[in-house]
């Protein structure tokens, strides 16, 4: 356990006000509200008599005397050659729930703007659900490389390159971009050089960049339907609301005649090809090629979202789409899903000629990405621990997917809920019958334990209802017995 200081820095107590009198009434009042507001904590120590008497210019006695009363008073107590501190016995009357030690006081309702109440809805919609089964992006534990990277990040962080230093460019370190453009080129078969490569906290921001490089006000941008909530959500609160066309998908992907047909003169299209976010199809080379051929008749742009293509079961992953056309393709690229999600390290692929721009923007957001585990994230895959790394979750995850699809198939009710085939992925679909409420559903499975996310909220209009599972680090047992639970959910619909 971490030693806490002895002393602390005193809270501000505002001014005495010595025109008033009684100077040690006041100090023992501001030192009461200290700790009842929380500015003082149980068992934080207090500045000595003397040093407190001289930083705020009393008589020691007057001090002395203030602390005695507190110490009869309970507040605060003290040992012989200790010093003085906050009574430790206030930290289990006055603990709460989560992080505030004491209570807090009932305030009025905050009269919020269209914009924030719309970002306040976005942060319960998109807070991660507890990290139990079916939760999405709950990494495989047993296949964690865990020793390589404590290893590698000691190493690195020993080093000139690893230290902590001043501001770094907000394109990311030349490192990890030689790295990152080896790995897309070999594993994804995308063209560029590192020179085109931005490295991100994850997708979400490298879509944010995105759109906010891409598109100018009142631009239509072509979004599938249904889609991931991270870009509907971004487009519908940061000024396209209204210039957002939802092009349906099938068992090709996107459909680039309905989408030419809703908005021809759209400036972006924003697509998972290989494997639409959340039915988990590929696009079909016949669409790709469609959809470049739109981009270039309209000087428009594309951006892939190729955000867990590793996890293929059968066969090769499929290649980029960015490969078939870099000049018109924004490639966006995690480690989250195969790392850990908690790194917050992705990159952005961007056509020659935009790296300015993008940097531009991201130097608006966060200046750049924490240096130090880039240094180790590009040793990482240079040493080829993420090649091997991906070989044991690819096989790891196979097994789990094939456990779980044969668990939902012998528990599911027939004719209520049934899984969509796939064979990629870090997540399954279940499709429920057309009367069932999934977000309803979700958030009573919720209520025993079983983490999944409804499918209908990520269509335009009414949607399809259904439920997404992740494939998460849970044993059979602990598996089973939540899938289990979330069929007999299902069957009290």
């Amino acid at each position: 356990m971490p030693r806490r200081p002895k002393a602390v820095e005193l809270p501000a107590i505002g001014a005495l006000d010595r025109s008033a009198g009684n100077l040690g009434r006041q100090l023992a009042q501001a030192l009461r509200e200290a700790v009842r507001s929380g500015g003082l904590k149980p068992g934080e120590f207090l500045p000595s008599t003397r040093l407190l008497a001289k930083s705020l210019g009393l008589a020691r006695g007057t001090v002395v005397e203030t602390f005695e009363q507190l110490t009869a008073e309970g507040i605060l107590e003290s040992q012989t050659g200790a010093g003085t501190r906050v009574a430790q016995a206030l930290e289990v009357p006055f603990k709460t729930v989560g992080t505030t030690p004491f209570p807090i006081a009932v305030q009025q309702s905050v009269t919020l703007s269209p914009r924030a109440t719309a970002f306040a809805k976005l942060a319960q919609q998109l807070t991660p659900l507890p990290p139990q089964p079916f939760s999405v992006s709950v990494p495989v534990g047993r296949t964690a490389p865990l020793d390589d990277w404590r290893r590698i990040g000691n190493r690195i962080r020993a080093t000139a390159a690893g230290a902590p230093a001043g501001y770094d460019h907000p394109q990311g370190v030349p490192a990890l971009r030689e790295a990152v453009a080896e790995y897309i080129r070999r594993s994804r078969s995308v063209r560029c050089h590192p020179d085109q490569i931005i490295i991100t906290s994850g997708t979400q921001q490298g879509l944010y960049l995105s759109c906010q490089v891409l598109l100018e006000a009142g631009d239509t941008a072509w979004v599938e339907n249904p889609a991931y909530p991270g870009i509907t959500s971004i487009l519908e609160n940061t000024g396209w609301r209204d210039r957002v066309a939802r092009v349906p998908v099938d068992a090709e992907g996107i459909d680039v005649a309905a989408g030419i047909e809703l908005a021809p003169q759209a400036r972006a299209a924003f697509v998972t090809p290989s494997h639409q976010y959340p039915l988990g199809m590929p696009m079909s080379m016949a669409r790709r090629k469609a959809l470049l051929a739109w981009a270039q008749a309209h000087n428009a742009w594309i951006v892939e979202d190729d955000y867990d293509s590793e996890m293929r079961y059968a066969g090769h992953p499929f290649p980029s789409l960015q490969g078939l056309g870099p000049e018109r393709v924004v490639y966006l690229g995690t480690f989250s899903k195969i790392l850990f999600p908690s790194l917050r390290l992705g990159y952005a692929v961007v056509p020659e000629g935009m790296t300015a721009a993008f940097c531009g923007a991201r130097a608006l957001m966060d200046r750049h990405p924490p240096s130090a585990d880039q240094h180790v994230l590009a040793a990482f895959i240079q040493e080829g621990h993420l090649d091997r790394h991906i070989r044991r979750i690819r096989n790891v995850y196979a097994e789990r997917r094939e456990q779980l699809v044969a668990m939902l198939e012998r528990l599911l009710p027939a004719g209520l809920a049934w899984v969509q085939p796939c064979d990629q992925g870090l997540h399954l679909l279940v499709w429920l019958a057309d009367s069932i409420d999934d977000c309803r559903l979700s958030a009573q499975a919720l209520e025993v334990g079983v983490s999944v996310r409804p499918v209908s909220p990520m269509y335009a209009g009414k949607g399809r209802p259904g439920l997404i599972l992740g494939l998460g680090d849970f044993s059979t047992e602990q598996t089973e017995a939540a899938a289990k639970r979330l069929a007999d959910t299902i069957s009290l619909v």
